[in-house]
């Protein structure tokens, strides 16, 4: 059957800063794949607007707005009759706006949490940026980053009706292998956090300084301009989606860091995880509950926890080892957590929430 689905989301046009785009660019695609009709509605921003790297997706109709006002005015009608309507975290002024989808909609209601531990530490501070307590019972469908027990969590504690994981994932026809000779022995990728840059610190920053020979390559925007970068560390500002995959192959090792709220939630995994085990790269991650659901440590993964640890991976692991490494993450990630298989997780929730009219 051929579904109407709406998504509202922080953001489908940009990648400047947020991983969002990533995951709804590929989960969008793969729906439309399918034969689904996809309607995505973005608040119209300056700072994405000034930085959109996908500025009219070939895979989905794309809605922008400039007002809760011109949102309900404009695309009312798509809103009322989509057989799914779901609205994503982060989305500005995210409470009125999911009050209007809950009212409106006809179908099924979904919120989508890609920051699901987060969203949790703000709700228990009292804060209800972009959902609130009394919301989160009203949708038929809540999607998370995050398995494991939060989805328990979600149900027992906050009244979710059906809480279900729908992680990250990574397109297999971008994120290739390519056999090239590498420019940084150890790199990593992400937007400047505060909580996750002593990780940072540790981890790759800390070799850097101790291996004066290495060559070392962080990518990222929003970082503080008095960090003092080692001579022998390069700081990449912004790299466009189209680019990451000839990063990573760009790196003996890439690294992983979680967020805080992620690690002590576990079962997080982000997005670049998937990205780089695409490419085949071998991944040093930092260590959270969970891990192993996605990747065997010492097999498909390696794991770190000091500077010295990092060190004697990047100076005696044998190349042929740790080649195999990554292979072996790339084969897992192929088999299990494409965009794909994202989208037919999504249809299989939807047919779990038992509407009739859409079995």
């Amino acid at each position: 059957m051929r579904l109407k689905i709406v998504i509202l989301g922080l953001s489908i046009t940009s990648s400047w800063g947020n991983g969002h785009a990533t995951t709804y660019r590929g989960l969008v695609r793969e729906l439309s794949r399918r034969g689904h009709d996809v309607f995505f509605l973005e608040r119209d921003v300056p700072w994405y607007a000034a930085n959109r790297d996908l500025p009219k997706p070939r895979y989905c109709r794309l809605g922008l707005y400039e007002s809760l006002e011109e949102l309900r005015d404009k695309y009312g009608a798509e809103v009322k009759t989509a057989d799914l309507v779901i609205i994503g975290s982060y989305v500005p002024e995210g409470v009125p706006a999911s009050k209007w989808i809950l009212a409106a909609a006809r179908g099924i209601k979904g919120f989508y949490d890609i920051d699901t531990p987060v969203t949790l530490s703000k709700l228990a501070r009292g804060d209800t940026e972009y959902i609130s307590p009394e919301l989160i019972p009203s949708f038929d469908l809540y999607l998370s980053f995050t398995g494991g027990p939060t989805l328990r969590f979600l149900e027992n504690h906050y009244g979710a009706k059906l809480a279900r994981p729908l992680y990250c994932s990574v397109d297999p026809d971008i994120y290739i292998h390519k056999k090239t000779a590498p420019k940084w022995d150890l790199g990593y990728i992400g937007t400047y956090s505060k909580d996750r840059q002593p990780a940072l610190d540790s981890l790759l920053i800390g070799p850097a300084r101790a291996w004066e020979k290495g060559h070392f390559v962080v990518a990222g925007p929003l970082y503080p301009k008095d960090i003092k970068w080692p001579g022998n560390v390069e700081h990449i500002e912004h790299l466009a989606p189209g680019e990451h995959w000839n990063f990573y192959n760009s790196q003996r090792f890439t690294l992983n860091i979680t967020r805080e709220d992620m690690k002590k939630a576990g079962y997080s995994p982000s997005v670049r995880l998937f990205e780089a085990a695409g490419c085949g790269t071998p991944i040093i991650s930092d260590c959270w509950e969970g891990l192993e659901t996605f990747f065997e440590p010492g097999k498909e993964i390696l794991l770190a926890q000091s500077a010295e640890e990092v060190m004697q991976i990047l100076t005696r692991l044998p190349e042929a080892e740790y080649r195999e490494i990554g292979q072996r993450a790339r084969e897992r990630v192929l088999a299990h957590h494409t965009a794909a298989h994202r989208a037919e997780e999504l249809l299989s929730y939807i047919l779990e929430v038992g509407r009739p009219s859409l079995a």
